[in-house]
């Protein structure tokens, strides 16, 4: 085999790979039980061509969650979370977060159902980091509230988002709405006691009732 044959064979299977990861990541978003043969469907490809790539069901949605691990890191890193004002550098994150969230909750569901809870947990490591920092630093400057730990904030703002989440596909808020509700919470939480709460993104931002 020729040297422009080996790499034209890399080429598609690379291409193979890529839609496979895509269609899996949009499948799932919409139904996390969805099966292989969906998948494969959805990427275009034989059955055959997927189990080619990946040996199992398992793998593909592992491969996905990293996809989305790095959409995320992506959407994080662009939120230039370490400047400004520590309220607007929150807004900014509810913002990135809620965008991957919406858009790969469902997924993260099919990873919870098969995936080890140590590949979860570094899953949401890279976030919750990014979370940290900007809780610390706007504790730090005396904008938020120091009596609160940073992890709890974290664990807070994680809770609270994936609320929305679950709320918005059972009908109960829009998406659109939800970016809006999260830093809502999350700036009535992080305000210091008798202190008003700031005005965030253009909007008063209240906790919710």
């Amino acid at each position: 085999m020729s040297g422009s044959s080996e790499r034209a064979q890399r080429a598609d299977a690379q291409r193979n790979v890529e839609a496979i990861l895509a269609a899996a990541i949009r499948v799932l978003a919409r139904d996390p039980k969805a099966s292989v043969s969906v998948i494969a469907k959805e990427a275009g490809v034989g059955r055959v061509t997927l189990y080619g790539h990946f040996p199992n069901r398992a793998a593909v949605i592992a491969a996905a969650v990293d996809r989305a691990l790095a959409q995320t890191t992506a959407a994080i890193d662009a939120a230039r979370l370490d400047e400004g004002d520590p309220f607007e550098a929150l807004a900014r994150l509810v913002d990135a977060s809620w965008s991957v969230t919406h858009q790969h909750g469902a997924l993260l569901v099919a990873a919870e159902r098969i995936l080890p809870v140590d590949e979860l947990s570094f899953a949401h490591a890279e976030p919750m980091a990014a979370a940290e920092a900007v809780f610390a630093r706007g504790q730090r400057s005396g904008a938020f509230r120091d009596d609160i730990s940073t992890g709890w904030l974290v664990t807070l703002l994680h809770s609270v988002t994936h609320g929305a989440s679950t709320a918005v596909h059972e009908g109960g808020i829009d998406a659109e709405d939800a970016p809006r509700l999260i830093l809502a919470t999350m700036v009535g939480a992080v305000t210091p006691p008798g202190r008003e709460v700031p005005v965030v993104g253009g909007q008063v931002a209240e906790s919710v009732p």
